[in-house]
């Protein structure tokens, strides 16, 4: 299949000793720029798809079509492996299922499921958990929404911040039972809580979201995470960026005295005008 290299490259991150640190991708540049300067991993954040895609904050506005047709932009872009935050999978199990056939055609190399109850319900400020129950349903119908085995599936929870860390632990070890590839845990607050995680299950871990204490790359491999994320600083930097521009050219900034401008290289590097030059000559009988 196009796509079972990359989905074999993060099984191999998965399945190694080391702990990765993906580059937060959001749209075809910001991918090949990562993969240029050689994450081995992007990771498309539910966040940062709702801003790239919708100018929104991260509310669940944005659909399982719009997500996907963006994996689907960034995957004809770049050959870099892309692990999809998948949300709730937009809706229930049946949803689920859906959200699996639609990513794994769009090229993502692995997705994440939460227990998250979402979209918030109708009165409540606090973030909720749907029942565990619904949460194993969910893990197999993704894995039954799959027809490329290499395709990663995880399961992902944040019980540890919303309920306790004796929950996160009930739900991990439910999600792997019902045969999830890895597992992604957000709201870890301490070494006694990674550690207790990991003692009680097998898998592969993913850490989100984690204090200074859990940003020691030996002490984090040493309890099976192989995966942890930083951020999704790059879409922020390019908010400032296209701000500054934009307010310095609307206060009378003439173009060519603008600074912070990319060089010529790296433009034509991200965009692969030579890539572009030689199939121009190759098939429109142009010159290079």
């Amino acid at each position: 299949m196009a796509f079972r290299s990359r989905r074999e490259k993060l099984r191999s991150i998965l399945s190694g000793g080391t702990c990765v640190r993906p580059g937060s991708v959001y749209d075809a540049i910001s991918i090949r720029i990562a993969e240029d300067l050689g994450f081995p991993l992007g990771m498309f954040g539910g966040s940062v798809a709702s801003l790239a895609v919708l100018g929104d904050p991260d509310v669940t506005l944005i659909t399982l079509t719009e997500l996907a047709e963006q994996m689907r932009r960034m995957s004809r872009a770049s050959a870099l492996p892309v692990l999809v935050d998948a949300d709730h999978g937009y809706g229930n199990a049946l949803n689920v299922r859906r959200t699996v056939q639609e990513l794994e055609t769009a090229g993502a190399a692995g997705l994440t499921i939460e227990d998250t109850l979402l979209p918030a319900a109708f009165g409540e400020a606090k973030t909720q958990l749907i029942p565990l129950e619904e949460g194993v349903g969910k893990m197999k119908a993704a894995l039954d929404g799959r027809s490329d085995p290499s395709l990663v599936i995880m399961g992902r929870t944040g019980a540890a911040s919303i309920t306790s860390i004796e929950d996160a632990i009930r739900r991990a070890v439910a999600y792997e039972a019902a045969g999830v590839d890895a597992l992604f845990c957000t709201g870890i607050k301490s070494r006694a809580e990674l550690a207790a995680i990991a003692s009680a299950t097998h898998l592969p871990l993913v850490l989100g979201g984690a204090p200074e204490e859990l940003n020691a790359t030996d002490y984090l491999e040493s309890q099976r995470v192989r995966i942890a994320l930083q951020g999704h600083a790059p879409i922020a930097a390019a908010t400032q960026a296209v701000y500054e521009v934009q307010k310095a050219l609307r206060d009378g900034t003439a173009p060519k005295a603008l600074e912070g401008l990319p060089a010529a290289e790296l433009t034509s590097g991200v965009i692969r005008e030579a890539d572009v030059r030689a199939r121009s000559a190759n098939f429109l009988g142009l010159k290079k």
